[in-house]
């Protein structure tokens, strides 16, 4: 029987769950909506129902004895406050949700190192400073934390990955004595493993619920930006992944920290490697306020990537950028404009191309490996014509993505665990 792992995505709109072999193959898959359980997306309780019919769903195309280990990622700055049994006390605080206590973010401002990812209001620190007063609180969870402690019964540990932007030191590993100057109460947050290190085992009531051996191993996950490039194959430094979604955003393994709080960059940790990356307002967004989308498929078969318009145009959908190009000012640059769609098009795109180059420029000079491949993810991964341009501008190999499912990187931190316990 060969063994198998499973990982869990738990996202903005639903649950997916990837399981793996140990040769990284993908063995079956599912996905369920949130909108299955309720309306709320912000309940912890369709979460895990979500959770639980994307796994079951899982389980019923695989040999649910042949698993070995289970992973979770959620999105990053997700924080719940629980009592000591784990039950939720309070609403969480989504990823993109921000604190308005001008007093809490003052403190965390006057405390927190410039290059810690814990400034800002949507920072999980400012949500734990919030959730610290409730009656009865006994942790502040991300959401990853929380899903992966209903399979093993510890709702007091995370992963280096998701704790990042709570205030934790990922190159001291360990939560830094400012947190505490902050105002925030240290014993409500929870201990921080690697991602990949085994944290427990199935409860008993989690392996009758899923009809999984008792002893199948819970490990610790990452956030879903993480997954997302470990899902892609890229496992060296100088290896990038472009996001082409209605953002443009690069990321890149590096063998050191970078970090660039001006330009909204800092690197998670992965092992003994990094993964540093900036966001750009440019991408698909921008293209969506000028042509609708059969429109744009229509006019990139019209295109010629081997030649350049020369309009070099940088694609704002309003002023304002911040990577690669810190300036809150900027306006965007997409005159003149040519007559025909197709050229305008192409010149949108090639400003695009150019960006992603500068960006990955801009992380070199910063301090990260010099770009050696590319993987590309997102919508805009299938538009011939852009990667054609892209290729050109960027100049180096692109190679095929393994799978562009954030369970599936998810997955591979699964199987990194069952190799650490040494399971069968």
């Amino acid at each position: 029987m060969m063994p198998l792992v499973i990982g869990i995505d738990i996202g903005t709109s639903g649950a997916r769950a990837v399981a793996m072999r140990p040769d990284f193959s993908i063995a079956g898959q599912s996905a369920v909506r949130l909108d299955r359980f309720g309306r709320n997306p912000r309940d912890p309780s369709v979460w895990w129902l979500t959770v639980q019919a994307a796994l079951t769903e899982l389980l019923s195309s695989i040999d649910s004895a042949a698993v070995r280990a289970i992973a979770v990622d959620g999105t990053s700055g997700t924080l719940l406050p629980v009592d000591a049994a784990g039950r939720p006390l309070a609403e969480p605080l989504m990823y993109n949700d921000k604190v308005v206590d001008t007093d809490m973010l003052a403190a965390i401002a006057r405390e927190a190192p410039e290059a810690s990812a814990a400034h800002g209001a949507t920072s999980g620190l400012a949500k734990a400073l919030r959730f610290q007063h409730l009656p009865g609180i006994a942790a502040v969870l991300h959401q990853a934390d929380w899903i992966a402690a209903n399979l093993s019964g510890r709702f007091d540990v995370s992963d280096e990955n998701n704790a990042l932007k709570t205030g934790y030191d990922v190159e001291a590993r360990r939560w830094p004595d400012w947190i505490a100057a902050s105002g925030m109460r240290m014993d409500l947050l929870p201990d921080v493993v690697e991602p990949g290190d085994v944290t427990g085992r199935l409860t008993a009531t989690a392996a009758q619920l899923f009809g999984l051996p008792r002893d199948v191993a819970v490990v610790a996950g990452t956030t879903d930006g993480c997954a997302s490039f470990l899902a892609t194959g890229a496992t060296a430094a100088g290896d990038g992944v472009t996001a082409l979604g209605s953002s443009l955003t690069i990321k890149i393994l590096s063998d050191r920290p970078i970090s660039a709080p001006r330009f909204g960059i800092y690197s998670h940790r992965l092992g003994d490697a990094w993964l540093a990356g900036g966001a750009s307002n440019s991408g698909g967004k921008v293209l969506a306020q000028h042509f609708p989308l059969a429109r744009i498929i229509e006019l990139s078969a019209m295109i010629d990537p081997t030649t350049e318009t020369g309009l070099d145009y940088y694609p704002l959908g309003a002023a304002g950028e911040r990577f690669p190009i810190a300036d809150p000012t900027l306006p965007p640059r997409l005159t003149p404009r040519p007559a025909d769609d197709a050229d305008y098009l192409k010149a949108m795109l090639e400003g695009m191309a150019a960006i992603e180059a500068l960006g990955y420029r801009r992380l070199a000079d910063l301090g990260a490996p010099a770009l050696t491949s590319v993987r590309s993810v997102g919508g805009g991964a299938a538009n011939a014509a852009w990667t054609a341009i892209r290729q050109r501008k960027l100049g180096v190999d692109f190679l095929p993505t393994l799978s562009d499912e954030a369970a599936a990187g998810t997955a591979r931190l699964a199987l990194k665990g069952a190799n650490k316990a040494g399971l069968p």
